[in-house]
């Protein structure tokens, strides 16, 4: 059995609607009312490759969403009752097959359901969290074994000897924790192992705010989308020597600044290179060759 402590994330809360209310109250040895709890929710672990070299499988998640119902919330991995902060009364796994993980698969986490009581203990707590300064959360759990997801082997056997972070045949290695047998907490903590860890945001118009992100993120991808293109188009131009696969190469790896850097120089060189003639000539030119203007004249 390996003990696993990995960091995730909080989304500012509020007070709970009936429904959840009810299903705090399992926890509750009293009646709670609404004005009573603040609830919020945490993106508590995800099956993406984290800075460990390690991840969740998606079956593991599934495992560790009834175990984590009913623990509590301390403060860095401390055991005590004082650090005792808030409690799970929920769990489940969502998934967002859009978005890939560093091993190609559909991203997914496990999110937990949190509430802890208005009082004057906990008031400050509450205050940074809607404030934005508590946000990071680690879990502590226990997997039955880790594999290397190139050979399927367990490391600590001595079989494998993949090392995670490197690349084997084009396939990413990692160590996959499998087997849930435990869960004992979260915790706020200040750096998370898994960068997506995190308090999670939490708007009125959440739905409508997020359609429009998706709609200005797609615009900024079609501009700079364009950018790269006219970068490569006028690099084609200014330095004939460069294959074009090289030009997409280089603009692949630039963001705005660097694009619009970039394309201004390729432009004056373009222009230098292939300076701009004037379809008529000059008139000391047509001079020179005895032509006048008259056929140009109306």
């Amino acid at each position: 059995m390996k003990e696993v402590i990995k960091e995730a994330g909080i989304r500012a809360g509020g007070l709970p609607d009936e429904g959840e209310l009810e299903a705090i109250n399992r926890f509750a040895k009293r009646e709670l009312k609404a004005g009573e709890v603040y609830a919020f929710t945490v993106k508590l672990c995800d099956n993406e490759v984290d800075r460990d070299g390690e991840r969740f499988s998606e079956k593991t998640l599934e495992e560790l969403a009834p175990l984590f119902v009913g623990k509590s919330g301390i403060f860095d991995h401390q055991w005590s009752a004082q650090g005792q902060t808030g409690r799970i009364y929920r769990t489940k796994v969502v998934r967002e097959e859009t978005i890939l993980t560093r091993a190609g698969d559909g991203y997914c986490y496990l999110k937990g359901y949190v509430y802890m009581l208005r009082n004057e203990k906990n008031e400050t707590l509450i205050q940074e969290i809607e404030g934005g300064i508590k946000r990071e959360v680690s879990v502590g759990c226990a997997v039955s074994k880790t594999v290397c997801s190139i050979c399927g082997q367990e490391p600590k056997e001595g079989n494998c000897r993949h090392v995670p972070g490197r690349e084997y045949g084009g396939k990413l290695c990692f160590r996959e924790l499998v087997g849930a047998t435990d869960a004992y907490e979260f915790s706020f903590v200040a750096v998370p192992a898994q960068p997506k860890a995190g308090v999670m945001k939490k708007s009125a118009k959440g739905g409508e705010r997020m359609e429009q992100l998706k709609k200005e993120a797609e615009l900024g991808r079609r501009y700079l989308a364009n950018l790269r293109q006219d970068a490569v188009r006028l690099g084609a131009l200014a330095e004939p020597g460069l294959a074009v696969e090289t030009l997409k190469t280089i603009t692949e790896k630039l963001e705005e600044p660097e694009l619009l850097a970039l394309k201004e120089c390729f432009t004056k060189r373009a222009e230098e290179r292939w300076p701009v003639m004037g379809q008529l000539p000059q008139r000391s030119e047509r001079a020179e060759h005895g032509h006048g203007d008259s056929a140009f004249l109306i």
